[in-house]
């Protein structure tokens, strides 16, 4: 296994195009652990809170679309 070290010193000697790929691949990681977290913790009712705020900002009058 390649150290950190390592990783950076490749990356470094990478051409332009090829830092890009590995970019957009590394957010696309980030984006499927970030999916898969909020639908855990959807799934715990961890995020039940915010339902409930908008609903009582609706009773009240103050819930604003989106933009």
């Amino acid at each position: 296994m390649s150290t950190v070290a390592e990783i950076q010193e490749a990356i470094a000697t990478l051409p332009a195009q090829e830092r890009a790929e590995l970019r957009h691949w590394l957010e696309a990681r980030e984006e499927d652990g970030w999916d898969r977290q909020i639908t855990a913790d959807s799934a715990a009712g961890k995020l039940d809170f915010m339902t409930k705020q908008a609903e009582q900002a609706k009773r009240d009058g103050t819930l604003r679309p989106l933009p």
